[in-house]
């Protein structure tokens, strides 16, 4: 039985990762601080679900912690991690930056020394669309460039790729580094503009509308992104002979058992054309409050996931209008609206 120790089990991607895995048969210790970033009450519930399937187990601490993280990994002896806690939202690391250096640069190096302790077999850590930033030249693709991140959160995830590849090369520690493409789906963050809308929608409030909704997104539904963590554990890289090895597109690092991944839906959807969708979703109109971009805020997101299906045979597909509708009826069942 695969024993698979997952930081954020109790976060908005994490808690869908453990139930498929759960599902699966695995065995999965979740790791998980509950910070009150957003209500503490959605991820006990998250928990308290997975706490209703065979094989789970967690732990309540900080990532900063090292000492409590290394006793709960020690006692569970993983085969895989999945690193996804972090400190997230790009607007919020306006306001707090040292929240961000302490969450994932801090905490995903002490995750990095679990896997080098334990010689698991393959240590998966995510990251973030952001890191590409500035970059215009798109569908995003991991073997391009991406060195001008455009916020402190951007910044501390592209210096965990860069962590990440050091101790893969160090260590021969396989290593796969996923790009995420603006997540979505039911149990997700209060903080995320889907979330938000709705919810506002609802209350008959204004919705806050940047760039006068020309912004583009890749909206990738969370079913199948985590259909393509679970897909990926089984594909751990492997250090090459020799550069000449590495297929065309592929990412893999010359010198290091190191990958990074695009897990997205290779479309963009229009900000406004997405609020159209929420809008025939809850058979009601949204108050439109358009508003100038905001400070740190890129106006497109497009993957190429290409290298995910030709690593797993699997690329995510899930309509936006389809995944918008799952949302609303979770929204409306867990609140009562």
């Amino acid at each position: 039985m695969t024993r698979v120790f997952i930081t954020g089990t109790a976060g908005f991607i994490g808690y869908h990762l453990a139930s498929l895995l759960l599902d699966e048969g695995m065995e999965v210790h979740g790791y998980d601080g509950m910070t009150d970033y957003y209500d503490v009450s959605l991820k006990q519930r998250r928990h308290q679900m997975l706490h209703q399937k065979p094989g789970f187990a967690a732990t309540e601490a900080m990532l900063e912690d090292a000492d409590a993280l290394d006793a709960a990994a020690d006692a569970f002896r993983p085969d895989v991690i999945v690193h996804l806690a972090a400190q997230a939202g790009v607007r919020y690391s306006l306001e707090a930056p040292r929240a961000y250096v302490d969450a994932n640069v801090v905490g995903t190096f002490n995750v990095m020394e679990v896997a080098r302790r334990h010689e698991v077999r393959h240590l998966l850590m995510a990251s973030t669309s952001s890191v590409y930033g500035a970059e215009t030249d798109m569908p995003y693709r991991e073997t391009q460039k991406a060195d001008t991140q455009m916020t402190i959160y951007a910044a501390t995830k592209k210096a965990c790729e860069a962590m990440g590849h050091s101790y893969a090369h160090l260590w021969n520690l396989p290593t796969t580094m996923f790009r995420f493409f603006t997540v979505y789906g039911p149990w997700g963050r209060p903080d995320m503009a889907l979330y938000k809308f709705v919810d506002a929608i609802l209350e008959d409030r204004p919705i806050d509308i940047y760039n006068h909704g020309e912004m583009y997104r890749d909206f990738t539904y969370v079913e199948d992104l985590v259909r393509g963590i679970r897909l990926l554990i089984d594909a751990a890289p492997v250090r090459p002979e020799s550069p000449e090895d590495i297929a065309e597109g592929d990412s893999l690092s010359p010198v290091a058992p190191y990958r990074v991944v695009n897990i997205g839906n290779s479309q963009t959807v229009r900000l406004l054309d997405f609020v159209e969708a929420i809008e025939e979703a809850l058979g009601r109109k949204a108050k439109r409050n358009l508003m100038e971009m905001q400070k740190g805020d890129v106006p497109a997101t497009w993957a190429d996931a290409s290298l995910l299906q030709s690593l797993t045979g699997y690329r995510p597909q899930t309509d936006v209008r389809d995944g918008i509708a799952q949302f609303v009826a979770w929204f409306r069942d867990y609140y009562g609206k």
